[in-house]
């Protein structure tokens, strides 16, 4: 319970300092197109190499298949009819005119993200026992911490481009990635000991889920910046996530 707890306790925590980081220092888009790439490129990763060959593991292939599928078309269909489900997924997205009208897509963006990040804490929250072995275990954890960084940088910039005073934009990240805590709490005390064929589907579909967010950053990325850099730090993270699942599998 601990191990499970503290991880989704730490993911929250880097979604924090993404938010401080936006409210307190000035990045240039450059460096956080680099940064959502990267974290793009882990979620791929986690998907390719921990969520899908252990969730096949535990359900038929079909099963599996649906589920992934269902996972990216529920953030598609939030991201077209409601708002783009993760701020850093769609930085490109947010530009000027979005802050000076942030009023009008507050509600939307918060209703979004929230979902978006329930579905993090509650990937962690199950996936002692859906994912099973160290190494994918690690690699999920380790993702979602990567990609909580730019989430909250993302959201925290917006904020503070729409005038909203530093520590207000700080207190909203916090309230709205509180949320991850929530599906983490979901996870584990009510979904953690239903039958394995169904934490298998709920990974898969959260696999969706990831597989939406890296396909969306990059392809958004790349429409507006440098090609050679938003593919050079996708590739990186999709390696990082590959190492660690083969180095921690050696070691085990």
């Amino acid at each position: 319970m601990a191990d499970t707890l503290w991880q989704v306790v730490a993911a929250y925590a880097f979604a924090l300092t993404g938010g401080w980081i936006s409210t307190t220092l000035q990045l240039e888009h450059k460096s956080l197109c680099a940064l959502i790439s990267f974290a793009a490129g882990t979620l791929l990763g986690v998907t390719l190499f921990a969520i899908l060959p252990e969730s096949l593991g535990t359900a038929p292939t079909w099963g599996i298949v649906l589920a992934l599928i269902t996972g990216y078309a529920l953030f598609f269909f939030i991201s077209r009819h409601v708002h783009h489900v993760c701020p850093a997924c769609a930085a490109s997205h947010f530009d000027a005119d979005a802050s000076r009208h942030f009023s009008e897509i507050a509600g939307a963006l918060i209703v979004a993200l929230a979902i978006h990040s329930t579905t993090d804490g509650l990937a962690l929250g199950i996936q002692q026992k859906s994912l099973g072995a160290e190494a994918t275990t690690w690699s999920l954890f380790s993702a979602l911490c990567i990609h909580k960084v730019p989430e909250g940088l993302a959201l925290g910039s917006l904020l503070i481009g729409a005038g909203v005073q530093r520590a207000a934009a700080l207190g909203w990240v916090a309230a709205v990635e509180a949320t991850t805590l929530l599906g983490g709490v979901i996870g584990y005390f009510f979904l953690r000991d239903i039958p394995m064929f169904w934490l298998g589907l709920i990974m898969a579909y959260v696999g969706g889920g990831f597989f939406y967010l890296a396909v969306h950053a990059v392809l958004g990325e790349m429409l507006r910046h440098g090609k050679k850099l938003v593919l050079t730090t996708f590739l990186l993270g999709v390696a990082l996530i590959a190492v660690l699942n083969i180095g921690l599998r050696m070691v085990g």
